[in-house]
């Protein structure tokens, strides 16, 4: 026998919508990174390095929300396909900094149609986009007191 707790229902869950929606837009991102051998969590990883070059592997993992258990074998796949090196920092050891090769440098070109593609997929406007946008970087920032912020 079904219960009735309101809050309890899907339809009233935040969670859903937010799990539903990345799903199927990680799903629709894919046929656009296959040739470019990328999965998606690849493609966030060369995003970020993209923008802000070389960076530490805490680092990268703090700007992704990405735990080292799940970011080291991203990375030693990037390496194997030659688009980053992975070395130990010079200033302490115990870090590993993370770099593009020239490949991966490259592979930037064949990457930059891609938000223009995906944008087409997401029937909202632009202002739309803009305002879930904020509203997921709100909800992000208000998860901030239990993730570490990168360095910028």
């Amino acid at each position: 026998m079904a219960r009735s707790y309101e809050q309890l229902k899907l339809e009233n869950q935040l969670c859903f919508p937010l799990y539903a929606c990345a799903k199927e837009i990680t799903r629709r991102y894919q046929p656009k990174l296959d040739p470019l051998g990328l999965t998606y969590t690849q493609y966030l990883v060369m995003l970020a390095l993209w923008e802000y070059g070389a960076q530490t592997v805490k680092t990268l993992g703090q700007r992704l929300w990405l735990d080292s258990g799940t970011l080291t074998p991203v990375l030693k796949k990037l390496e194997a396909k030659g688009y980053v090196v992975r070395r130990r920092s010079e200033s302490d050891e115990r870090s590993v900094v993370v770099a593009l090769t020239p490949q991966g440098e490259a592979l930037a070109d064949r990457a930059a149609v891609i938000p223009m593609e995906m944008g087409s997929c997401v029937k909202l406007s632009a202002q739309e986009a803009m305002q879930l946008h904020g509203l997921l970087y709100r909800v992000l920032d208000g998860m901030e007191e239990k993730h570490e912020k990168p360095e910028k």
